[in-house]
């Protein structure tokens, strides 16, 4: 019969085994996430004349994206940009933009990014290559994507959120939007703030070691013996 030390250290081994899955599955982070479309919002800044650089926004997008913190080679995104949203601030301006010489919103009323491979760089930066489609034109870009935070949002009902930016610089004439050379360049840049939500229950969260339960506590040492 083996005495209470010995017990002891049985019974906290068993512990420890009994929350090994527990710990295997807290490795795997791999989750879908959805795009906020309140908090997501693509910029962009295009020279005006030489003069200036117009800036303008996108608000709306929506999309999936399917992350891990832990392996950014794992992550895809696709997200739709909703092009008749663009603000550039002024009515007429807008509607210029919307213009079929231009981005052709009636026709084209959407735009696409696909990923095809995410390149890591470290912890928290990657290249994210995809498929962009604008205007009906697909064409390869690649983002410089950063990782802000990866945690429960502190607001109800505190779901898990990743916050990104993303910048990238493409052609307008790769898109066929060729129209106003003089006035409108032709290299566009590109900033991305986005944040996505993960697609399940509010309290399904991946457990981690901060979680796990601890082991019982040591039982009292035996008496020591009369002599």
């Amino acid at each position: 019969m083996p005495g209470p030390f010995l017990r002891h250290l049985l019974l906290r081994a068993c512990c420890l085994l009994a929350l090994l899955p527990a710990v295997a599955g807290a490795r795997d982070t791999l989750a879908e996430y959805r795009l906020d479309p309140v908090h997501t919002r693509v910029m962009f800044a295009i020279s005006h004349a030489g003069l200036s650089k117009a800036l303008g926004t996108v608000s709306g997008s929506t999309g999936t994206l399917i992350f891990d913190p832990d392996d950014w080679s794992r992550a895809k995104v696709d997200v739709r940009v909703p092009i008749a949203r663009v603000d550039l601030g002024d009515a007429d301006w807008n509607k210029a933009t919307l213009a079929k010489s231009l981005l052709d919103a009636e026709d084209h009323p959407e735009a696409r990014f696909v990923s095809t491979r995410v390149e890591p760089v470290d912890a928290t930066h990657a290249r994210v290559h995809g498929d962009l489609t604008l205007r009906g034109v697909t064409r390869e870009v690649v983002l410089d994507a950063m990782l802000n935070a990866a945690k429960r949002h502190p607001m109800p009902p505190f779901r898990r959120t990743v916050g990104f930016s993303a910048t990238t610089t493409l052609s307008r004439a790769d898109f066929g939007i060729t129209a106003w050379k003089s006035v409108i360049g032709d290299e566009v840049e590109l900033r991305i703030e986005a944040e996505a939500t993960y697609d399940g229950k509010a309290d399904d969260d991946v457990p981690t070691a901060d979680t796990l339960p601890s082991p019982p506590p040591p039982p009292p040492p035996p008496p020591e013996p009369t002599p």
